[in-house]
């Protein structure tokens, strides 16, 4: 049995080759010999469709593994700025999360001094937001019983590496805050 080695997205090369017929070193080959340092992501996925397609969401997956692999793209990044997620399961009912994120004066005791506007909100469910630096959240809410939610957050266009590592962190501890809340 050969050692396991993961590139992209810390995907297997073995599993990427059982998936899409080739390896990380394979895909990264054909990319390099089409010249795909020079490309922009756009055009990567370009070559990968007409000449090798793996799939739409391979096509993405090899396209984005090559770019962090080759220096052209980093961990997190989109085009739109960085952007990371971060979810945790929490004891507590899904419209009690729900309105410990809704309510501002609830809100302000798990997650003090935040500065966010609500966009768009179904009830329950998710909630669209814009922080106070100008990046965006998607929160997401999930029934895992009468007394159990999954809460999901997605933070984009955060401005750096460092900003998305940062805000990892900071929605670890988030999470943890809103379950110590609800659980009071």
């Amino acid at each position: 049995m050969g050692v396991t080695t993961r590139v992209g997205l810390n995907i297997s090369s073995e599993a990427v080759q059982a998936k899409t017929g080739k390896t990380w070193t394979q895909w990264f080959a054909l990319l390099d010999k089409a010249r795909a340092q020079a490309m922009s992501h756009k055009e990567i996925v370009a070559v990968l469709s007409k000449k090798h397609d793996p799939g739409p969401w391979w096509r993405q997956m090899v396209a984005v593994a090559y770019e962090q692999a080759k220096g052209l793209r980093a961990k997190h990044e989109k085009p739109d700025g960085f952007e990371i997620s971060r979810s945790k399961t929490i004891a507590a009912a899904v419209d009690d999360v729900y309105e410990a994120w809704g309510n501002a004066r609830r809100r302000a005791q798990w997650l003090p001094g935040a500065k966010l506007t609500i966009r768009k909100a179904t009830e329950n469910k998710t909630l669209r937001v814009t922080w106070g630096d100008g990046s965006n959240l998607e929160v997401t809410l999930y029934r895992k019983g009468p007394a159990k939610t999954q809460i999901s957050v997605q933070h984009g266009k955060l401005k750096s590496a460092a900003a998305a590592v940062k805000q990892k962190a900071f929605w670890g501890e988030a999470f943890d805050r809103l379950a110590q809340f609800l659980e009071s």
